[in-house]
């Protein structure tokens, strides 16, 4: 399971297009905090990173689908699928090990959005004036989101051979889970629109954004994690 995974890992970062994907995610994202006038940290005067956290959500529907859509439509394309499940790993093991090296990715493109974090307490009046339980609550809430966008990826990926496909699939999934739930919630449908709400991952998001870990979120996204795990297990051992 190891060695799959550092497959998974070497195969992302010994192509140019992994690094583009990445290179591209922090560029958005600069723009977005920094030099967009109608997000950036500068023109809004005050040491909050709340343009950080509103829209990285949006950019990771995009860019995890990305990083996803080869795990598995790359393999069944390419005919390594059938080696690989002749392997003395399982199909669980299998999955889990591209999983997790989709989440490792995921991490790496996260960790440079903590110089964001370091700058904005140099920026503050005075020097550290910032809510950092509300910044590391949305910080964990990011993880959460591309952790679950991950396994979507994934699940998308067993479905198709087609990459393109896969990627399609994963924006639409990822699209519908964060935003389509969340507009759906805030009809007015009565009781169908308070189950939409509590569907909805951003619900869920906003929630820790707050700084309050609550554990019905924790374990809501772990859920979802595991439903689309189990849907990718299930899709390809039904294959």
């Amino acid at each position: 399971m190891q060695s799959l995974f550092l497959k998974e890992i070497n195969a992302f970062f010994g192509s140019l297009l992994g690094y583009l994907v990445l290179a591209l995610f922090l560029v958005a994202l600069g723009l977005i905090v920094w030099v967009f006038p109608e997000s950036s940290v500068l023109e809004y005067g005050f040491a909050d990173l709340e343009a950080l956290f509103t829209y990285t959500p949006y950019v990771f529907t995009f860019l995890v689908p990305a990083l996803s859509m080869r795990a598995i439509a790359d393999e069944r394309k390419t005919g390594t699928w059938e080696l690989l499940r002749t392997s003395p790993l399982s199909l669980v093991q299998i999955i889990l090990a591209k999983y997790l090296a989709l989440l490792c990715l995921v991490l790496v493109a996260l960790l440079p959005t903590l110089l964001y974090f370091y700058s904005i307490i140099q920026l503050g009046d005075p020097i550290g004036n910032l809510d950092q339980a509300g910044f590391f609550g949305s910080w964990i809430g990011l993880i959460m989101i591309g952790a679950v966008f991950a396994a979507v990826g994934l699940f998308a990926s067993a479905l198709t051979s087609q990459q393109v496909v896969a990627f399609v699939l994963g924006v639409f999934l990822c699209f519908v889970l964060y935003f389509g739930f969340s507009a759906l919630g805030d009809m007015q449908l009565g009781n169908l629109s308070y189950w939409a709400s509590d569907l909805s991952l951003s619900f869920h998001y906003i929630n820790l954004s707050r700084g309050v870990i609550d554990s019905a979120d924790i374990f809501f996204l772990f859920g979802m994690i595991w439903l689309f795990l189990g849907g990718a297990v299930l899709v390809l051992r039904n294959k």
